[in-house]
């Protein structure tokens, strides 16, 4: 593959690559908001629309660590132009879909074509980008990254309350052909070597089984009450067992489809594992706080994104600084210092009460989103540091693919552990009202005027709220300590950490 390639023209290249990482990325979140609406019109169960998310996170979470088998049967570019089309397509699919199955299957395929577009975009990126220049690069990429699932929420409640929820999916449409024509016509003259490596139906099946059954457990763990869940127990054993032969096939397998060697490199290691974390914290902190806002501050959908916006303030104003200078520091210390920030963050939501105003919600949300700004763009640069050239879009693949695996096991232990401490602390709360108690008994009956029963109805919902403050209080403070014990896993990297000299560049 030829890494001298340059688009005639850089900056209309990057912007076709780049709103089509938007698109995909954003799709992620925007029908969050629009489920009750989407249950509404098809005529279903608010518990059966949640099936738009998981079918969409389960097909995405296979075909990611395929984008490195992928890459080499067809090759970089034409795999992403067909993504991009295809995913503008079932798009289109998803918002004419007359039912809740044709729906659930649209956005399953939908999920399964958008797996590759992010590792693609970030490889792309890199090879057409001069090495010193390639931080700027990957800045901007973290900045979509970031942006992008904000904009999700608040963009899909505009759409649904002012349109119909179709357009959160007709709006793919023309970004999606634009995008694809603009990086087809760029990309046109670029050398692709593309082989046809024998396809590994062991571990194929495998990956799709364990991976699919993985994601709907953790997607519906918490809906199902987990292991008292006979369905839950039986995804699992079927998840644990196809996983167990996946990763024992691919370490041994001559021409595995999913390239675990790739672990051989420390920096890869190093990165990778301090990325999947640091995701997972920051992905349960973009659920609790707006959840947080609604269960228990009472803030609209609308309101509570408006509330968590100013998170990419930040690293838009940033982003190119960030890209441009960020190779002068230890790429580690960039790091450091934003796990610091982040900490410092969720420290401070770990103070957060009932009574907190819109003002200082919104303020630590701008704070934190210094740490994000300096966080994705060195990590990401680390991590695929010491990958030759051909192995840069199997890396983003696998390394993106664990990450969104993270962000799902966050998101089920946050919630679960949310849900389980609030209960703990309701009991401990509510342990001294009782018949029993004359005092209790006393301040039932002057808040109520003698009414006890509409008192004790009042008290049992103030406990209710106290407890999940409580709760939220708690998980902050640990995702603050998971944050700073992270400053210790990038050092485990070493530098460099700029491109690899010669034809095998392997960018940052």
């Amino acid at each position: 593959m030829s890494t001298a390639f340059r688009p005639p023209n850089l900056a209309l290249t990057t912007v076709g690559l780049s709103l089509a990482t938007f698109m995909q990325v954003l799709d992620t979140t925007i029908a969050n908001v629009s489920l009750p609406t989407i249950a509404g019109n098809l005529g279903v169960s608010s518990n059966q629309s949640t099936w738009v998310i998981t079918s969409f996170a389960v097909s995405m979470a296979i075909s990611l660590p395929l984008t490195g088998f992928l890459t080499r049967r067809f090759g970089e570019v034409k795999l992403f132009i067909w993504s991009t089309l295809l995913f503008a397509l079932t798009s289109f699919l998803c918002g004419i879909s007359q039912s809740m199955g044709m729906l659930i299957l649209f956005r399953a395929i939908q999920g399964a074509v958008a797996g590759p577009m992010y590792p693609i975009t970030q490889s792309l990126l890199i090879s057409i980008y001069p090495p010193a220049k390639r931080g700027m690069a990957l800045a901007l990429l973290a900045m979509v990254t970031v942006v992008a699932p904000i904009a999700g929420p608040i963009l899909g409640g505009l759409i649904t309350d002012n349109y119909s929820w179709p357009w959160i999916f007709f709006i793919n449409v023309p970004i999606g052909i634009f995008a694809s024509m603009v990086v087809g016509a760029q990309m046109k003259g670029r050398e692709e070597k593309t082989e046809r490596p024998k396809i590994d139906y062991v571990g194929l099946i495998t990956l799709i089984i364990g991976v699919g059954a993985l994601q709907v457990v953790l997607d519906k763990g918490n809906d199902e009450d987990w292991f008292n869940s006979q369905f839950i127990v039986i995804t699992s054993i079927i998840s644990a067992i196809a996983l167990a032969v996946f990763l024992i096939w691919e370490l041994t397998d001559k021409d595995p489809i999913v390239n675990l060697k790739l672990f051989r490199h420390r920096n890869f290691s190093a990165g990778t594992l301090a990325l999947v974390l640091a995701y997972a914290a920051f992905f349960s902190i973009g659920l609790m706080v707006p959840l947080w806002l609604q269960r228990n501050l009472g803030y609209t959908s609308t309101w509570a994104g408006f509330a968590t916006a100013p998170l990419g303030v930040i690293p838009v104003l940033l982003t190119f600084v960030v890209g441009k200078y960020a190779n002068r520091i230890d790429l580690r210390l960039l790091a450091s210092a934003a796990f610091a920030v982040m900490g410092m963050t969720c420290f401070m939501r770990s103070d957060f009460y009932l009574q907190i105003d819109f003002y200082h919600v919104a303020l630590v949300q701008l704070l934190q989103g210094l740490g994000v700004a300096l966080f994705f763009m060195p990590v990401l640069s680390i991590l695929l540091s010491d990958l030759q050239q051909n192995e840069i879009a199997a890396g983003s693949g696998l390394a993106t693919f664990l990450r969104t695996l993270g962000g799902s096991f966050a998101a089920s232990l946050t919630t679960f552990m949310w849900e389980r401490r609030a209960v703990t602390h309701h009991a401990q709360l509510a342990e001294q009202i009782t018949p029993y108690n004359p005092t209790a008994q006393a301040a039932l009956q002057q808040i109520g005027h003698g009414d006890t029963t509409t008192a004790a109805a009042s008290i049992n919902q103030m406990i209710t709220q106290q407890g999940y403050q409580i709760s939220f209080n708690e998980v902050f403070h640990v995702l603050g300590w998971i944050f700073l014990g992270l400053i210790v896993v990038i050092w485990l990297a070493k530098p460099p950490f700029g491109a690899k000299p010669g034809p095998a560049a392997g960018g940052h």
